[in-house]
């Protein structure tokens, strides 16, 4: 097999490969698995919403709700997993640069199983633009276009 046609296969990316890809550590770490599609242009990452998780003492006692920006903050990680699979950027970090477009559409609750659809819609040298989607069995509950710059590790 030749490798562009490797490079297209789908590739799934375990949490330690993903600690090996990003900083992020518990408590903030917020997806557990990747899946690399189309090249790497698309990434799908699941986050396994537990009771367990400390931002449910706060938010909220009695009616625990994920923080729509920690769906973000999902959203976000998924993507820079799936930018630091990119060639030459494996040296490289994605910083926030801006959200827009930002909508928090449906509760996410402890068990829920989040689905973390991101796709690259520009890419450079220092920076790139993805759009994302976390779903809820197939129903938009948070939606946002990212912007990233990179910088050095």
């Amino acid at each position: 097999m030749d490798e562009a046609a490797h490079s297209a296969q789908p590739r799934t990316i375990g949490s330690a490969e993903i600690q090996n890809l990003i900083p992020h550590r518990h408590p903030f770490l917020f997806v557990d698995s990747v899946d690399i599609l189309e090249g790497g242009k698309k990434a799908v990452g699941t986050k396994c919403v537990s009771a367990n998780e400390p931002v449910f003492q706060g938010h909220f006692p009695g009616r625990p709700i994920l923080p729509g920006v920690l769906a973000l903050e999902a959203l976000a990680q998924t993507a820079c997993v799936a930018l630091a699979c990119q060639g030459g950027l494996q040296s490289r970090l994605a910083m926030f640069l801006g959200i827009e477009e930002a909508k928090f559409r449906l509760p996410i609750l402890p068990g829920s199983t989040l689905k973390l659809h991101v796709e690259i819609l520009k890419l450079g040298s220092r920076a790139g633009k993805l759009r994302g989607e976390a779903r809820l069995d197939e129903k938009v509950a948070a939606e946002a276009t990212m912007t990233f710059a990179f910088v050095e590790k």
